[in-house]
């Protein structure tokens, strides 16, 4: 073969600086920032491969399709949220780091409550998924039963419940005239001090 014979465009490019590790980070960060920006229907393959620079085909390397890219985004986002959870002093803490984990990873967020997106038998989904659940289970079984009730299941579910409906309506700006220029956790610490006293009294 001579020097002069054009490259095999169908065959990965070893000169460029990616390695499968770093393409893969490039295009889930690439995929976030339209999401954050348009949501996941504005998520393409071939769009996102062109602003990491590389081939239309590379994307689908990692993730195979749209659902796979998808759904690795839901599994990191539930890894991040079991990592903020595991560090919660309370169950209110733990409400409060979901409330941030959600105002800082938006996009995640959007994903990973999304099952219609997502291929929900993935392995890695399904257990940062399970993860993600035991910690939180953790933290209401943590508080004694006079302070949850009797049943920690349905105590699980309220403690979600709370943070993640005040996160939803806090990212869709639903909660801007109560919050105002508020920090958003401190008025999710003063709701569930409210929620605890309306309880008990």
């Amino acid at each position: 073969m001579s020097d002069t014979t054009e490259p095999d465009r169908t065959k990965p490019d070893r000169r460029r600086p990616y390695h499968h590790g770093d393409l893969r980070r490039a295009i889930l960060a690439a995929a976030l920032d339209v999401i954050s920006a348009e949501g996941p229907s504005a998520l393409s393959l071939r769009d996102l491969a062109r602003r990491a620079g590389v081939s239309h085909a590379a994307p689908a390397h990692h993730f195979k399709d749209r659902t796979g890219l998808l759904t690795a985004i839901a599994a990191e986002g539930y890894g991040l949220l079991a990592a903020t959870l595991a560090e919660a002093e309370d169950l209110r803490d733990a409400g409060v780091r979901y409330v941030r984990f959600a105002r800082e990873h938006p996009a995640h967020f959007q994903v990973m409550f999304a099952p219609e997106l997502l291929r929900e038998n993935d392995l890695e989904l399904t257990t940062a998924r399970a993860l993600a659940g035991e910690r939180l289970r953790e933290a209401v079984a943590a508080v004694p039963p006079s302070g949850r009730g009797p049943d920690p299941r349905l105590a699980g579910v309220a403690a979600w419940s709370l943070a993640h409906g005040f996160a939803t309506l806090l990212l869709s700006h639903n909660l801007d005239g109560p919050v105002g220029d508020q920090d958003p956790e401190d008025v999710f610490r003063l709701l569930t001090g409210m929620l605890f006293q309306s309880r008990s009294g």
